[in-house]
């Protein structure tokens, strides 16, 4: 049985396009796509690879799109092959620094200061053995979601972790497979996020195939399927202050787009 609603009257389920890495396909490809359709989505940017395309991700922020944090150096675990920066070597000091380090970047090269946050290979930990913790509450104490990857799974909007919020992701994905994940949100009045990183025509690893994200778009914009279709920042508010104060969720402004 599916739960009672949580969104407003008229809203089924709400979806977040997120993206990784500020990838350069994501501003010659992704960043037209959406402006075509006046979707807002979020971009987890690294500093370095955004200066690559440093004008249009500041006509991304003034086209209302989220840029979020994603760590300075992207640490992952040493397990995987290709991580410079290893979070079994970090503690929770050093962690620290690069949420705060990422934020002042950000916030210096493109004038915002990130409110949400997406944990490199959706790994949550620093250290190793009886010294392994989490540092989800840190991402707590500095914004206000955090977001997951590779966790396969939509998010209840009255009891997830915004601190630790689920995911699908985008990437390598059907039209039919994510149309099923759409209409499972719908039934059962959950918050769907996707990630993607690379976006393109080809079928290759970590790319998200630009036709599926445009059907993506087509199908929430349209007012039959109930969907709230918004950055992660403005969906995380929402549940915020929803749970805070039930009286008022009847008043929290959803909307689809910018006009």
């Amino acid at each position: 049985m599916a739960q009672a609603p949580f969104w407003r009257e008229g809203i089924e389920a709400a979806v977040s396009l997120s993206f990784d890495d500020a990838r350069l396909s994501q501003a010659d490809l992704a960043l037209p796509l959406l402006r075509e359709y006046a979707v807002r989505a979020t971009f987890y940017i690294e500093i370095t690879q955004a200066q690559q395309r440093l004008e249009a991700w500041q006509q991304a922020v003034r086209d209302g799109h989220e840029i979020g944090n994603h760590t300075v150096n992207h640490p992952c675990s040493i397990n995987h092959p290709w991580a410079k920066h290893h979070l079994e070597n970090y503690t929770l000091g050093m962690m620290e620094w690069e949420l705060v380090e990422a934020n002042r970047l950000i916030e210096q090269t493109l004038g915002v200061r990130p409110t949400t946050f997406a944990y490199p290979c959706g790994q949550t930990f620093v250290g190793r053995g009886v010294n392994r913790q989490s540092y989800v509450p840190l991402v707590a104490r500095y914004f206000d979601v955090g977001r997951g990857y590779l966790w396969t799974t939509d998010a209840d909007p009255q009891r997830c972790d915004l601190a630790c919020v689920p995911t699908r992701e985008l990437d390598c994905c059907s039209w039919p497979q994510v149309q099923q994940w759409l209409d499972h949100a719908r039934k059962h009045h959950r918050w769907l996020i996707f990630v993607a990183h690379e976006v393109g025509h080809e079928d290759r690893r970590q790319t998200a195939q630009l036709d599926v994200l445009r059907r993506l778009c087509e199908y929430c914009l349209d007012s039959r399927h109930g969907i709230w279709l918004d950055t992660v920042a403005a969906v995380g508010r929402s549940i915020a202050q929803s749970r805070s104060d039930p009286a008022s969720r009847s008043e929290v402004s959803v909307h689809s787009s910018p006009s």
